[in-house]
C-alpha cells in the first residue's frame, strides 16, 4: 500500500486529493497545524480515512517528526496562506509560510530519504500568480515570471527552491503551476465563492446585493477535483519535471457574474453589484491564461468540468448550504 503526506490537508484541494489517493489504495497522512485547528472536525468528516499529524510548515522539527511517522512515498506540499489579498496585510507571515515553508519541505524530505532519494516523490504547488504581469499570452512553463502581490513573490521562491533541490540533489520533484481552481469547497473569501454564496442569497431574499472590486480581471478557471489528479500524475512519472495545469479558457468577473446570475433566473444584475476600491489590488494581475499543452501530452490530463458547469455546481450547492442555514 503506498502511502501519501499531504499538507494543506484542511484546504479545498487537500480534501479532494486524499478522496483521489484514498480510492486508489493510499495510506494517506496530513499535516495540520495546531490541535485546535477549526477544520479539523471537516477534514474528519470528510475524509474519515485519512491520518492527521501535528505540524507546522515553519518548524522543521515538527516536519521532520511528521515524516518519521507518516513514512511517505509521496509528498503533496499544498500548505501556504493561499488568499492573496491577504498577502498585503502580512506579507512576512506568508513568505514565511509560502515561501519559506517550502524549503522546509525540501529539507525534511531530503532528511528523511538521507542516501536513498528514489524512495519519495515531491510535489510543490506553485501557482499562476506567479507570472502575475504576464510577459506572454498564453503562459507556459518557460514564460518569465513577474509576480505582482507578496504571495506571488513566495510562491515564485518555493518555485524555484523545488527546482533547485532536484537539480541539486537528483530529488523526483515536480512542480505544478496550477491555474485558478475551484469548487463548492473553495473558501467565502475567494471570488468565485464569494460570488456564488452572494448569488444564492440573493435569489432567496437573504441578501440584497454583492459587493467586489475589478470586474474586469480575467482568470482560467478550472474544476479543483480535474486539477489534483494532475498533481498524483506528476509524480507517476519517471522523472520530476514542472508543469502548467490549466483549461487554456480565460473567463473575466463579469463573465463569472452572467453566469451565476443566468443559473438563477437572474438576467440583469447591474442593480445588485457594487464596485469598491477597497476590494482593488495594489498592482492587478490582469489576464491569467495557461497552456496546458505539456500536462495533456505527457501526463495524459485533461479537464472534465467545464467553466458554465463548474459555476453551476458552486450555485447549486450555496443555495442548498444557504436554504439549510436559513430554513428556506
Amino acid at each position: 500500500m503506498p502511502r501519501a503526506l499531504i499538507t494543506g490537508i484542511t484546504g479545498q484541494d487537500g480534501l479532494y486529493l486524499a478522496e483521489l489517493l484514498l480510492g486508489k489504495g493510499y495510506e494517506v497522512f496530513g499535516l495540520i497545524r495546531g490541535q485546535n485547528n477549526p477544520k479539523y472536525g471537516l477534514v474528519r468528516e470528510t475524509v474519515p480515512d485519512v491520518t492527521l499529524l501535528t505540524g507546522d510548515l515553519t518548524d522543521l522539527s515538527s516536519l521532520v517528526r511528521a515524516f518519521g511517522v507518516a513514512q511517505p512515498d509521496e509528498v503533496y506540499n499544498l500548505g501556504a496562506i493561499s488568499f492573496v489579498a491577504y498577502s498585503w496585510e502580512n506579507a512576512s507571515l506568508t513568505a514565511d509560510i509560502t515561501g519559506k515553508g517550502v524549503l522546509n519541505m525540501l529539507e525534511a524530505t531530503r532528511l528523511y530519504a538521507g542516501d536513498d532519494l528514489s524512495k519519495v516523490r515531491f510535489y510543490q504547488a506553485s501557482s499562476s500568480e506567479m507570472f502575475g504581469k504576464v510577459q506572454e499570452v498564453p503562459q507556459r512553463e518557460s514564460t518569465l515570471l513577474w509576480p505582482r502581490s507578496p504571495y506571488g513573490v513566495a510562491k515564485v521562491f518555493g518555485h524555484y527552491m523545488t527546482i533547485n533541490y532536484r537539480e541539486s540533489y537528483g530529488m523526483h520533484a515536480s512542480s505544478g503551476i496550477l491555474f485558478n481552481h475551484e469548487s463548492p469547497r473553495r473558501g467565502p473569501e475567494f471570488v468565485t465563492r464569494k460570488v456564488t454564496q452572494a448569488v444564492a442569497r440573493i435569489k432567496l431574499g437573504l441578501q440584497d446585493d454583492i459587493t467586489l472590486g475589478n470586474l474586469d480581471a480575467k482568470r482560467d478557471w478550472g474544476f479543483a477535483g480535474d486539477y489534483v489528479d494532475a498533481m498524483w500524475r506528476m509524480l507517476q512519472q519517471p522523472e520530476g519535471d514542472d508543469y502548467v495545469v490549466a483549461t487554456g479558457e480565460t473567463h473575466s468577473i463579469r463573465e463569472l457574474l452572467d453566469v451565476a446570475f443566468a443559473h438563477v433566473g437572474i438576467d440583469d444584475w447591474s442593480g445588485l453589484v457594487k464596485q469598491d476600491p477597497r476590494f482593488m489590488r495594489p498592482a492587478e494581475v490582469d489576464l491569467l491564461i495557461g497552456d496546458p499543452a505539456k500536462a495533456k501530452e505527457k501526463l495524459g490530463w485533461q479537464p472534465t468540468v467545464s467553466f458554465s458547469e463548474l459555476v453551476a455546481m458552486m450555485v447549486d450547492n450555496d443555495l442548498a448550504e444557504q436554504r439549510r442555514l436559513s430554513g428556506r
